[in-house]
């Protein structure tokens, strides 16, 4: 029991003696850490809204901001531990060795790094486009060194590694989607008639993009009906719903032109014999 009352005594003594000789040391690292931390934020910040205020590319603001916090980050960090008396050099050394081993175990991972950098410097499309890339699109909502963000029609997350988009095909439509859809009437309706009551219609409608007309002409012939093409550009987020929407009021203005589409059984065995 005296012996356990000693040993207590004596850890006693050490701590007190740690906290005489460290303990404004301690306490000064922690309020510069602090401090770093806040100033770190804070000058990200700024950082970013004066990049914004230069109407630089939002990308390009959130990398700016972000490496600023970074690097404030890491003075704090060396000034932090030299207050301990901790030589910085050999961490540095142990730090780029680490790096280097883990380069060759993270290889893929890490990739997706560089992809980013090449992304935010050569700005392929930036936060609020509309891409497809890989048979997925969505509309832009983050970019950052790893991934990019996708919001889809739904407001379904899209999150797609930074290296499964540098070196592919990227279709890039800015805030909108185009639509390319067909139907057949029956030959011996006036195509003239179906494209005007088209065209009529669609100059009516509301929820088309602004700026380019709606495409309607003779898209192709097939057997016993003639194709007629439409081509029009659509918010990419109201996609699905601007293309039923517009089918319909297609549908209606032929109807009321009296211009009948190929029957269904009709279009099924054009499709069987068309490659013969």
């Amino acid at each position: 029991m005296e012996e356990q009352i000693q040993t207590v005594t004596r850890l006693i003594d050490i701590a007190v003696e740690f906290g005489v000789a460290y303990g404004l040391q301690l306490l000064g690292a922690l309020v510069i850490l602090l401090i770093g931390l806040k100033v770190a934020k804070w000058t990200g910040r700024r950082v970013m809204r004066l990049c914004e205020l230069r109407k630089i590319d939002i990308t390009l603001s959130r990398f700016f901001g972000n490496s600023a916090k970074i690097l404030i980050v890491v003075i704090v960090v060396i000034i932090t531990l030299s207050n301990f008396g901790i030589d910085i050099a050999p961490l540095v050394a142990l730090a780029g060795a680490a790096a280097f081993g883990l380069s060759f175990a993270l290889a893929g991972p890490l990739s997706n790094y560089g992809a980013g950098l090449v992304i935010i410097l050569t700005r392929p499309f930036v936060v609020g486009d509309t891409i497809e890339v890989r048979g997925v699109s969505g509309v832009t909502d983050e970019v950052t060194l790893s991934t990019t963000t996708l919001i889809g029609e739904d407001d379904e997350r899209i999150i797609i590694p930074n290296r499964q988009i540098v070196g592919e095909i990227l279709v890039n439509s800015d805030a909108h989607r185009i639509v390319e859809s067909q139907l057949v009437i029956e030959s011996q309706n006036d195509p003239e008639v179906a494209i005007a009551a088209i065209k009529d219609a669609l100059s009516r409608f509301d929820g088309l993009a602004e700026g380019a007309a709606p495409q309607i002409g003779i898209h192709d012939f097939n057997f016993g009906g003639i194709v007629i093409g439409l081509r029009y550009w659509v918010p990419s987020r109201r996609y699905y719903l601007t293309r039923y929407a517009v089918n319909q009021t297609a549908l209606a203005a032929l109807k009321a032109k009296g211009v009948s589409l190929l029957p269904a059984g009709r279009a099924a065995i054009v499709t069987e014999m068309a490659p013969a």
